[in-house]
């Protein structure tokens, strides 16, 4: 129970890491808001795991929709202790040159415009109280970046540089400030991450991970439960490489 009390909220929360990282926390104690633009999905998702896990339907790349989510949070929870920046979107390998404008806006505003809207709605309270654990999930992609998912890996990269910065900045304040960067795992993002889902490139992709497996919700959870636990209290402004060694 290391977040028996603790209240937090997982965008992207109804599926892939988001919804392992949700279950985890409601494992271990926390009162969790799934927080996913599919509310269908966070309404299913919540009426399966009990009654502290409370849906809400969010685009995180909306200002309106972020602050509509921090009213929800206030009036469900009175404060929040967790903000777990999960959301996130990519696009099909391409040539850096011709992503189209859409789709490279699209994977600014949910990967970057998104940290900075939730920061915004939650950074001021968690300041005033002097407590606040801030987990963004970035990747690999931003550490180590794979030819043509180009404007994704940059995302992820500046997720990665916002972290740090973020954590240097509140670290005054009691925030702790860090990021997972998983490497490729059984979500519904892999297919895009691969182009196409075949048994050859799937073993194209096992072979630059040296544990030779993709990356399970359940290792994304772990990692985030104990970095936004108090057990990680001098951790903060870290980048924790949860990717079987891929990034050596």
């Amino acid at each position: 129970m290391r977040l028996e009390g603790k209240t937090a909220i997982v965008t992207g929360g109804a599926s892939g890491f988001g919804a392992g990282i949700v279950r985890k926390f409601l494992s271990e104690g926390a009162r969790v808001m799934i927080a996913d633009i599919n509310g269908d999905a966070a309404q299913e998702t919540a009426a399966t795991l009990g009654p502290r896990a409370l849906p809400q339907q969010v685009d995180v790349s909306d200002a309106i929709s972020v602050q509509a989510m921090a009213n929800a949070m206030t009036e469900a929870f009175g404060q929040l202790d967790i903000l777990v920046n999960n959301a996130g979107v990519t696009h099909l390998p391409t040539p850096l040159e011709d992503v189209t404008e859409d789709d490279f806006d699209r994977v600014c505003n949910v990967n970057m415009k998104s940290v900075y809207l939730t920061a915004r709605a939650f950074v001021p309270a968690m300041k005033a109280r002097g407590a606040g654990a801030i987990l963004n999930v970035a990747s690999t992609a931003g550490l180590s970046p794979r030819p043509d998912l180009n404007w994704y890996n940059a995302s992820k990269g500046w997720m990665i540089t916002a972290t740090k910065t973020m954590a240097v900045e509140l670290a005054p304040s009691g925030v702790r400030v860090n990021a997972i960067c998983p490497v490729a795992g059984e979500t519904p993002l892999l297919k895009s991450f691969m182009g196409e889902d075949t048994p050859e490139m799937r073993a194209k992709f096992l072979s630059t991970i040296p544990l030779g497996r993709f990356s399970t919700p359940e290792d994304m959870a772990n990692a985030a439960c104990f970095l936004c636990s108090d057990e990680a209290s001098m951790i903060t402004g870290t980048a924790l490489e949860v990717d079987g060694g891929r990034c050596i």
